[in-house]
């Protein structure tokens, strides 16, 4: 097994990896804040979540806190193994070039 084969090409895009990164030390947190964290648009953060929802590496809850929509999102347990994973492979192939 090569060195790269545990590197997640899903994770290769730096939003879908800053999404990854902060709900791995966070249960969950609402849109505006991964959209504030991130500094992306509206548009960008809906894409990649949807592309992460459809992995099956986080959850997207839609809902309403009085008349205004909220969008919470969490990661998996099959997405922290496959994000650990990714970022075991990056070390090793790090290490592996000192």
């Amino acid at each position: 097994m090569g060195l790269i084969d545990n590197i997640n090409k899903l994770f290769d895009h730096r939003i879908r990896l800053g999404i990854m990164s902060i709900l791995m030390v966070n249960d969950e947190v609402d849109f505006n804040q991964l959209k504030e964290l991130l500094d992306v648009t509206d548009g960008n953060l809906s894409s990649h979540s949807k592309t992460l929802e459809k992995a099956k590496y986080i959850t997207i809850q839609k809902s309403f806190i009085g008349k205004k929509p909220n969008t919470r999102y969490a990661i998996t347990q099959s997405g922290k193994q496959a994000f650990k994973k990714h970022i075991d492979a990056l070390e090793h192939l790090i290490k592996s070039q000192e």
